[in-house]
C-alpha cells in the first residue's frame, strides 16, 4: 500500500524534473542539489495547454480509428484468470506506416507544422499528457467498479490500491481494448513519432543529423518496428495476461514512457556527438544482433505455444514441460513450459538481448552527463521486478509443474550467472 502511493505521488514530478533538466540545463543535476537554483528550476517546468490537450487527444481518437479500420487478422489473447480470451486487431505495421506517412505529408509536405514540433512543445505536451491521464486513471477505476466490460474486474477494498494497479483487466470502450490501444498504438506509436521529431529538430538547428542521433534513433525505431510485428505475441505478456490497466500501465505508458525512454535522445538534439566509424558499426552491429536474439527468442515462444510443442527447436524436437491451470471459472487449461533452445538458457532469456539493446541506443550521448543514462537504471530496476513478478505468478499458477521447470533451467535471466 506504502509504495503504490509513493509512487503516484513521486513519479508525475520526477519525470517532468528529469525532462526539465535535461532539455533547460544540459542534463546536469546541479539544480537539484543548489538550494539557490530552485526558484530558476521551477520557472522553468513546463505548464499544460489546452492547445497541447487537443494535440494529444486528437492522436488518441486517430490511433483508436487506425485500430479499428484498418485492415488486419483478429488474433486471441491467452485466457485470463476469469476464463475469458479476449481478442485484438493485429494491424501494428499498417498502422505505424500510416501514422508516419500522415506526420510526413503533414509537416514536410504540406508545412502545416514544422517536423521538429514533438521537440519543440514536448515539455508542454508532456505535462498536459501528465494531467490527462490522471484523469483517464480516476475514469478506469470508476468505470471498472460500476461498468466492466467482463467479468476480470474487481476491488481490493483499497481505493489508492485500486486506482493504482487497476480495477479491470481489459477495459473496452466502444468495441477498442483500451489496454491496446493505449500501450501499444498511444505509448508506443507516440515514441516513434518522438524520435523522428527528435532527429529533425536537430536538423532544424544545426543543418545536419549526427552519428550520435542516427545510432540512437536507429536502434529505436527498429525496436518498435519489431514490436509491431511481434504485436501479437506481446498479448502473452505480463503487462497484458496479468496487470489491470491503471495508473501502473496507462500512466506509465503515456507519460514515463515518452517522458524517460526518450530522455538520451532528447539529449543529444542540441548536444550532437560526431561518432568516429568504428563506434558507429559496433554500437549499430551489436544493438540490431541484439534485436534479433530477442525476437527469436520472442518467436521461439510463440511457435512453441500455438503447436503445443509439436514444433522444431533449433533443429531438434521442442523440450517442453506439459502444464495445467483452472481458472476462475472452475475450467482447466493447458500449457507447455519451453526448457529448449533461447529458453532452455534462463528462464526470461529475453530481457538479457533488450537491455543490451537499450545500452547500445544510450551510448551515443557519451561521458559527459549521467542522467541521460537514467532509462538505463530504470529499465534493470523494471526487468528485474517483472522477473520477481513473473516467477511469482507462475508458481501460483502451475504449481509443481514449474517448479520442475525451475529446476530443469535454474537461471532467471544471465546463463550461469543470474
Amino acid at each position: 500500500m506504502l509504495l503504490p502511493s509513493l509512487l503516484v505521488i513521486v513519479t508525475p514530478p520526477l519525470v517532468l524534473l528529469l525532462v526539465t533538466l535535461v532539455m533547460a540545463f544540459d542534463g546536469a543535476l546541479a539544480p537539484v542539489l543548489t538550494p539557490s537554483d530552485w526558484p530558476r528550476l521551477a520557472a522553468a517546468l513546463p505548464r499544460p495547454s489546452a492547445s497541447a490537450a487537443l494535440m494529444l487527444c486528437g492522436f488518441v481518437v486517430a490511433e483508436a480509428l487506425l485500430l479499428r479500420l484498418l485492415p488486419g487478422r483478429t488474433v486471441r489473447g491467452p485466457v485470463t484468470p476469469a476464463g475469458v480470451r479476449p481478442s485484438y486487431r493485429a494491424n501494428g505495421p499498417l498502422a505505424l506506416l500510416v501514422t508516419h506517412l500522415v506526420h510526413l505529408l503533414a509537416s514536410a509536405g504540406l508545412g502545416w507544422f514544422s517536423p521538429g514540433v514533438l521537440y519543440d512543445r514536448f515539455g508542454e505536451l508532456l505535462t498536459t499528457s501528465c494531467v490527462l491521464c490522471l484523469l483517464l486513471c480516476a475514469g478506469l477505476y470508476v468505470k471498472g467498479l460500476r461498468r466492466p466490460s467482463g467479468p476480470d474486474h474487481g476491488s481490493t477494498g483499497r481505493p489508492v490500491l485500486d486506482f493504482f494497479w487497476g480495477t479491470e483487466l481489459h477495459p473496452v470502450i466502444g468495441g477498442v481494448d483500451l489496454k491496446q490501444l493505449f500501450n501499444c498504438r498511444v505509448g508506443m506509436m507516440g515514441w516513434s513519432l518522438l524520435l523522428v521529431s527528435f532527429a529533425a529538430a536537430q536538423h532544424e538547428r544545426s543543418g545536419a543529423v549526427s552519428s550520435s542521433m542516427i545510432v540512437a534513433v536507429g536502434l529505436q525505431l527498429a525496436y518498435i518496428v519489431k514490436f509491431f510485428v511481434w504485436e501479437a505475441g506481446y498479448f502473452g505478456t505480463l503487462d497484458v495476461m496479468h496487470d489491470r490497466f491503471g495508473y501502473y500501465l496507462c500512466w506509465g505508458v503515456t507519460v514515463w514512457l515518452p517522458g524517460v525512454y526518450t530522455l538520451s535522445t532528447l539529449y543529444l538534439v542540441v548536444r550532437p556527438r560526431s561518432l568516429p566509424v568504428w563506434e558507429t558499426v559496433l554500437l549499430l552491429a551489436v544493438g540490431l544482433a541484439a534485436l534479433a536474439v530477442n525476437y527469436a527468442a520472442d518467436a521461439q515462444r510463440q511457435r512453441v505455444r500455438d503447436t503445443h510443442g509439436d514444433t522444431l527447436v533449433w533443429g531438434r524436437p521442442a523440450r517442453v514441460l506439459h502444464a495445467s491451470y483452472t481458472t476462475a471459472d472452475g475450467s482447466t487449461h493447458s500449457s507447455v513450459l519451453l526448457y529448449s533452445g533461447w529458453w532452455g538458457q534462463a528462464r526470461h532469456f529475453h530481457y538479457l538481448p533488450e537491455f543490451v539493446l537499450a545500452a547500445c541506443w544510450v551510448a551515443p550521448v557519451g561521458a559527459g552527463r549521467v542522467l541521460p543514462y537514467f532509462y538505463l537504471l530504470f529499465l534493470a530496476v523494471l526487468l528485474l521486478d517483472r522477473c520477481g513478478r513473473d516467477e511469482r505468478r507462475c508458481r501460483d499458477k502451475y504449481g509443481e509443474a514449474y517448479l520442475e521447470y525451475c529446476r530443469r533451467v535454474p537461471w532467471k535471466i544471465v546463463p550461469r550467472l543470474y
